[in-house]
């Protein structure tokens, strides 16, 4: 039996899935799984049950009881995570003996950034952006679509639907993104109507792709929405006003579609992601029984 004293646990819970990995001390995985969905906000339960999913097969992977698990420290970066209450109390209803649970952004960036200074870009489903000097991380955004996520997948989706009304009621011009929506809602402002009550944040982020075609190919609302996007990560990196030798690492499905359209001063900056937020996760176990 391996002593649980000598591992660490990470995981990485959202909206498309929970993974987890086991490492030594030193840093080498020995061991991944991955279960369900993990997002607390919209279900709380099932995040659980993806947790203990996880960790069971986590066992299984290195063939060791799941009680040698429970007793190493984790680390745990999940969505929904939004208050320091519900970071406790969703770890207290978790079985490992110690274990420490944040939002995602935080083993994001720890992911991302490693031992270096520099910014983070997460931009996906949703949108936020975080600084890292020493052991300080400021962030901006994460508000949620309702509030914000400007330049993400569900931001575009939903602008260009916005569009969508506005070209069919005649107050705007049709285009190639919008001749490419009437194509997927068959020119049925019912079907769009239907769509719009109960679309998720991830339902509206499955036209990203669409916005990024049309703005390649020249269309004009398109390449404003892209640009707009743009804009608002421009602005969040000259608020954190960066050093010479700071880093910027974009991540996320839309990472690179936005890397060359930054200010070329942020370009110049660009460096590629050290590790994954499961990577971050793993660091912070790390961090976390080094403590003891």
């Amino acid at each position: 039996m391996v002593d649980a004293a000598k591992l660490v646990i990470g995981m990485d819970g959202g909206g498309s899935g929970c993974r987890a990995a086991v490492s030594t001390l030193d840093g080498t995985v020995i061991g991944r799984s991955e279960s369900g969905a993990a997002n607390f906000t919209s279900d709380p339960e099932g995040t659980l049950a993806s947790i203990l999913r996880a960790v069971t097969e986590l066992a299984e992977s290195i063939d060791q009881p799941i009680d040698t698990l429970l007793a190493a420290p984790a680390h745990l970066g999940l969505a929904g995570i939004i208050t320091p209450d519900d970071a406790s109390s969703f770890a207290q209803r978790l079985p490992f003996k110690s274990c420490r649970v944040s939002d995602d952004q935080l083993t994001s960036v720890i992911g991302a950034l490693g031992d270096r200074d520099g910014a983070l870009i997460g931009v996906g489903t949703g949108s936020f952006i975080a600084m890292k000097r020493g052991d300080r991380i400021d962030a901006i955004g994460g508000w949620g679509l309702e509030l914000g996520d400007q330049g993400s997948g569900a931001w575009l989706g939903k602008q260009a639907l916005q569009r969508f009304a506005l070209v069919a009621d005649g107050l705007a011009d049709p285009s190639l993104l919008i001749a490419t929506l009437m194509q997927r809602f068959k020119k049925d402002a019912g079907e769009l109507i239907r769509f719009a009550r109960a679309a998720r944040p991830s339902d509206y982020a499955q036209f990203a792709p669409v916005v990024f075609d049309a703005a390649k190919h020249g269309d004009t609302y398109a390449t404003r929405l892209v640009s707009e996007g743009a804009s608002y990560f421009d602005q969040c990196l000259n608020s954190f006003d960066l050093k010479k030798d700071d880093v910027v690492c974009l991540v996320g499905g839309l990472s690179e579609s936005y890397a060359l359209r930054l200010n070329s001063a942020f370009q110049e900056k660009l460096s590629e992601p050290a590790g994954s937020a499961l990577d971050g996760a793993l660091r912070l176990a790390r961090k976390l029984a080094s403590k003891g």
